[in-house]
């Protein structure tokens, strides 16, 4: 029987020859076999009777799976679709080719196998357990476009539920990207992590996870600021999470909107998107540094913050400092599976961006040159060396 079109396969497709469109079809990636099987006894030996042996052999001592099957070398790649890149709730269908392009560049930056999988919940109980439960076919669990609070539970019970990395991307691999980047214009500037004054926009899931690693860093004056201004602990409006980071931020007493805040500042760093006036970027501390990250459209035009800034970066890959997190993630889980690492630490983390921020050579630092570029093929091996390390000295390696 054949099977039916599409209801789109039967109309002429509008997107044919876009060369975008075109490399998606028939999606990104694909399984592909590691043995060959060309005759009855390899058949035999993949499959039955020879694979009821090496399932009997698991089943008396779990920790096997690891060596037999690709579990140690596989990522799940998890969304609910609700946060899509700058796209938002758009829903788990719709997130699928970001997923496939998430296992894509497991695959080619850091060796890593992924499966994509988009789940039709949004409830909390509902997606742990859905992952918790699936989670025995992986070796970890990277999440991915969840929005904001949930996404915060969704990480910490699933970490507590499991036994292997639970990692959210959008948190901490935008942390740990950020954090290399700034050792580095730290480093161009001349200042020091702990006397600068840091302004962070944004207080979802990378604005929360960048300022938890820059005070872990060492920096002592840190604000951040969300949609109704700088938190703080006066303000009868927060979240429990922003209300935990407002105890452990704005040193300074802070109030008022970023406008205010940015007065003065050494380091603004945008992950929230919306314009910030060109006033206030000038009123920033001299030799500033500005890491603008929205996507497409940072919150400081690159032309404008080059007008005040000493360092400027961005999330777009058309103009120098790219903040982005291929840089990260691909490492940070070869490392982790390479010594069967329990889970990622924050000293992992810390790790990961000291590496990164080491790549660059004094003789070859520059305002425009503070992060590797994705495509230096010493990045993830640095990464992973470092994770690999960490996860020893943090006690999580089980290898």
């Amino acid at each position: 029987m054949v099977a039916e079109p599409y209801p789109s396969e039967t109309v002429s497709d509008p997107y044919a020859g876009d060369a975008v469109f075109e490399l998606h079809r028939g999606g990104k990636i694909e399984v592909t076999s590691s043995v060959q099987v060309n005759d009855a006894d390899d058949l035999s030996k993949a499959y039955t009777p020879g694979v009821a042996r090496v399932c009997t052999a698991i089943a008396e001592d779990p920790s096997l799976a690891r060596k037999y099957t690709w579990k140690s070398n596989v990522v799940a790649v998890v969304t609910d679709g609700t946060a899509v890149l700058g796209l938002g709730d758009i829903g788990p269908v719709a997130s699928l080719p970001v997923m496939e392009g998430k296992a894509l560049l497991f695959k080619e930056f850091g060796g890593v196998d992924s499966v994509p999988i988009a789940l039709d919940c949004t409830d909390v109980d509902d997606f742990v357990d859905t992952v918790a439960r699936m989670a025995p076919s992986f070796g970890g669990i990277n999440l991915e476009d969840i929005s904001a609070p949930r996404c915060f539970e969704i990480e910490r019970r699933l970490k507590e539920r499991l036994d292997i990395p639970v990692f959210h991307d959008d948190q901490h691999g935008t942390a740990v990207v950020v954090l290399a980047a700034l050792r580095n214009a730290l480093r161009v500037t001349g200042k020091s992590i702990e006397d600068v004054r840091v302004v962070i926009s944004g207080a979802g899931a990378a604005g929360v996870a960048c300022a938890r690693i820059l005070l872990q860093a060492g920096v002592g004056d840190l604000a951040v600021v969300d949609s109704k201004g700088v938190l703080s602990e006066d303000r009868s409006d927060l979240t429990p999470v922003k209300l935990s980071l407002a105890q452990d931020t704005n040193t300074g007493g802070l109030s008022g909107r970023l406008v205010d805040a940015l007065d003065g500042a050494d380091v603004f760093l945008g992950v929230s998107g919306g314009t910030v006036p060109e006033d206030a970027i000038a009123r920033m501390a001299p030799g500033a540094m500005i890491f603008a990250l929205a996507n497409p459209n940072p919150e400081v035009h690159p032309d404008i913050a080059h007008r005040y800034a000493a360092v400027v970066a961005t999330g777009r890959s058309d103009f120098p400092n790219q903040i982005n997190n291929v840089l990260a993630f691909p490492g940070i889980f070869r490392g982790a599976f390479d010594v069967n690492a329990s889970r990622i630490t924050e000293g992992m983390k810390l790790a990961a961006a000291d590496a990164l921020a080491g790549l660059i050579a004094a003789d070859d630092l520059r305002a425009d040159y503070i992060i590797p570029s994705p495509f230096d093929a010493r990045v993830a091996p640095a990464v992973a060396a470092a994770v690999s390390t960490a996860a020893h000295r943090d006690g999580v390696s089980r290898a």
